[in-house]
């Protein structure tokens, strides 16, 4: 294994790290159960397992699409995080969700998104959400995230 080689070893274990403590410390995405199930360069995959609390519908048993969107927009903030040079405060700025077809009552929802453009300022994702085929998707988004010009920056407020 060479020296660069060693380095994007360490990167992705930090980002792994961090990644796993924006799942767990969020308090919204702590509350919905949410579940990191693969990290890679700029990819991820959550899971938001089935619960009674989240559905939007008793009559069918379908969960709520803001539940859905939830575990999107934080798939996707997690692709941004896993295709970042080094981890900075990020946002959403944009994230368009369609809805293809309700999820089916009873089964968990899993998420896969893609961070396919990052720039000085924002970086641009692509996500589906699904049961058991990204070929059969629930809802698809696209979405762009702000990204901090560096770490301290919201931190001190934008203005200094």
């Amino acid at each position: 294994m060479s020296a660069g080689d060693d380095a994007r070893a360490a990167r992705l274990e930090l980002l792994r790290r961090l990644n796993r403590g924006f799942a767990e410390m969020v308090p919204h995405n702590r509350a919905l159960g949410m579940e990191l199930v693969s990290l890679d360069d700029a990819d991820a995959v959550m899971r938001l397992p089935y619960a009674p609390h989240l559905v939007g519908n008793p009559d069918t048993g379908v969960l709520h699409g803001g539940a859905v969107s939830s575990l999107m927009d934080a798939c996707c903030g997690a692709a941004v995080f896993m295709a970042l040079a080094e981890p900075v405060p990020i946002a959403t700025l944009d994230l368009r969700i369609d809805y293809l077809k309700p999820a089916a009552p009873g089964q968990d929802v899993i998420a896969h998104a893609c961070c396919y453009k990052v720039t000085r300022n924002v970086a641009f994702v692509r996500s589906v959400a699904f049961h058991d085929s990204e070929a059969d998707p629930i809802a698809s988004a696209v979405g762009a995230f702000m990204l901090a010009t560096r770490l301290g920056h919201w931190q001190r407020g934008a203005g200094t």
